[in-house]
């Protein structure tokens, strides 16, 4: 496909961390996606708070760069950062079922994750971009959901920098487990 004034535009606005809400892209009148040389692409869920969505866009275009490099072995990365932008996975404006909800999550916490290499993310900014407006309501069964996995897993909650089980009161952190898929 050539590179077209639009596709660099595209490219533009997604390096500057505003995602796919750039003033030269074209979307469908319900706004639920971009059209880039007369080609649907689902638009990122709007409901993410700017400071996250930064985070995950830039992390998208660190995975991409990597795929260029490594190949199949990042694509992973992508995928986790498409599927927490709302991009993939089940569309951010549908009722989401739990399994649905439940990947977004793990796949907003390890993009999350996989931004910051040496640091940690809130459940509550898991939920932030997972929930909408109804996050608050959603931080609990992040916190449940993360607390469920196996302890040798890719993820673990944390307090005060060690790990914690699921009866820890007060505020916890999501953490890398000694599994984490880079």
């Amino acid at each position: 496909m050539p590179d077209t004034g639009r596709h660099r535009a595209a490219r533009a606005a997604y390096r500057a961390g505003v995602g796919d809400d750039g003033p030269d892209l074209e979307r469908t009148a319900d706004g639920r996606y971009v059209v880039v040389d007369g080609r649907r692409w689902r638009a990122s869920d709007p409901g993410i708070p700017d400071r996250l969505r930064t985070e995950l866009v830039a992390e998208l275009m660190t995975a991409r760069r990597l795929v260029r490099t490594r190949g199949d072995a990042a694509r992973h990365r992508v995928l986790d950062a498409k599927v927490a932008l709302g991009e993939r996975g089940e569309p951010w404006w549908e009722e989401a079922s739990d399994e649905g909800r439940s990947e977004r999550v793990l796949a907003t916490a390890r993009a999350l994750l996989r931004h910051r290499p040496d640091g940690t993310t809130c459940p509550s900014e898991v939920a932030r971009v997972v929930g909408g407006d109804g996050w608050r309501a959603l931080t609990p069964r992040v916190r449940a959901l993360v607390h469920g996995l196996p302890a040798d897993g890719a993820l673990r909650v944390l307090q005060r920098g060690e790990p914690v089980g699921p009866r820890a009161r007060g505020p916890v952190r999501i953490g890398r487990g000694p599994r984490f898929p880079d």
